[in-house]
């Protein structure tokens, strides 16, 4: 019984850390999803007008417009850095100071040309921080404890301005010595760890991936993907994650659609259709929870019909060029490799789920009894 126990506890344990980390990404990234898929859409859309030589790379308004698309992925820590420290009870004024300091022109700059600065009689590694997510979030992890040994430690008349002072020096220098590298190692074991399984069998990642993805989704732990996805993004220029992933959103919309064609009480008719449409946009959850998962067999079709979608995403290749969960709108993200693919791949999905729940008996589940045939 003891060893039961002991037992017990260490698997509860493990997921608890889980959780902790699953909360934490969502935390940090939920509050710029739409910011960074506003962005992804711009650099989407400018894209496929320098291909179509609706504009040119030389010209001025390209410059601009870039900007206006790009900023948000260059200053990514910064964003990311406030976020964080407002999900982990961090200052947040301090930890955009941090973010600044990568950023920081002038080291920027010799980290491009791989020059090694020497701080403190310690090497400093180049390393790429712009659109980078791993090393300032461990640094705003740093900081938090930092904060919490000088509010302890200070005497009060001068803590409130040698806290920041203290903190901004320590964390920056961890950050550039030790996180900075560290984050570096990891995203590409990450990304290299991804790229080895996608080789392997693209097909067979685009079934599982699509396949999994939206249960993925009720639980959190599609935000565990999104610092791949962003890391794939700047090391490669394009990400097939993201695109593996999207044709399961247009299968959530195609049961949606077909639980409103079944459904005979007229307010979960309304729902039903409306979730659809918000599925089709790229916003998954009012499909899933308020529809297809209280109905079960719609679900099931959700996930078969991903499976197959994803499949033909990794068939054709298709990958996004910039970070935007899959949706109408956000289709300008992807226009890169096997765009055209991709479409289908989404449109798959729908029609596949869309019968496929047209054909089914549904069974009422909680909350919409008598609402489906």
């Amino acid at each position: 019984m003891e060893i039961h126990n002991q037992v017990t506890s260490v698997k509860q344990s493990k997921r608890s850390a889980v959780n902790i980390i699953i909360d934490g990404i969502s935390g940090i990234f939920l509050p710029i999803v739409n910011i960074l898929s506003a962005a992804g859409i711009m650099k989407g859309l400018l894209a496929g007008a320098a291909a179509l030589g609706l504009i040119s790379k030389t010209e001025g308004t390209y410059t601009v417009l870039n900007a206006m698309a790009d900023s948000l992925f260059y200053y990514l820590p910064v964003l990311l850095a406030y976020t964080a420290a407002r999900k982990f009870k961090a200052n947040p004024f301090t930890a955009v100071v941090i973010a600044g300091v990568l950023l920081y022109p002038s080291l920027t700059n010799l980290f491009a040309e791989h020059v090694t600065i020497r701080y403190l009689g310690m090497g400093i590694t180049s390393v790429n921080y712009p659109a980078s997510a791993i090393p300032i979030i461990l640094a705003v992890g740093l900081l938090v404890y930092v904060e919490r040994i000088c509010i302890k430690v200070l005497p009060e008349i001068i803590r409130e301005f040698f806290t920041p002072l203290i903190s901004i020096i320590v964390v920056s220098s961890v950050t550039l010595l030790v996180f900075g590298p560290l984050g570096t190692l990891a995203g590409d074991a990450l990304a290299q760890g991804y790229r080895f399984v996608y080789n392997l069998s693209s097909v067979g990642a685009g079934m599982v991936i699509g396949a999994i993805i939206q249960p993925m989704v009720i639980f959190g732990l599609h935000w565990s993907l999104v610092p791949l996805a962003i890391n794939n993004i700047t090391l490669n220029g394009s990400d097939t994650l993201l695109a593996l992933m999207g044709p399961a959103s247009f299968a959530q919309a195609g049961a949606a659609l077909a639980v409103f064609i079944k459904a005979k009480d007229k307010k979960f008719k309304t729902l039903s259709l409306s979730a659809s449409i918000s599925a089709l946009f790229g916003v998954t959850e009012p499909a899933m929870f308020g529809v297809n998962l209280p109905l079960r067999k719609p679900m099931i079709a959700v996930c078969c019909a991903g499976a197959i979608g994803g499949g033909m995403a990794g068939m054709f290749g298709s990958s996004a060029i910039s970070f935007a969960f899959a949706g109408l709108a956000t289709l300008p993200a992807y226009l890169g490799e096997g765009f055209g693919g991709f479409l289908i791949a989404c449109t798959t999905s729908f029609l596949i789920a869309l019968i496929a729940t047209l054909l089914m008996r549904l069974e009422p589940g909680p909350g919409v009894e008598a609402s489906a045939e």
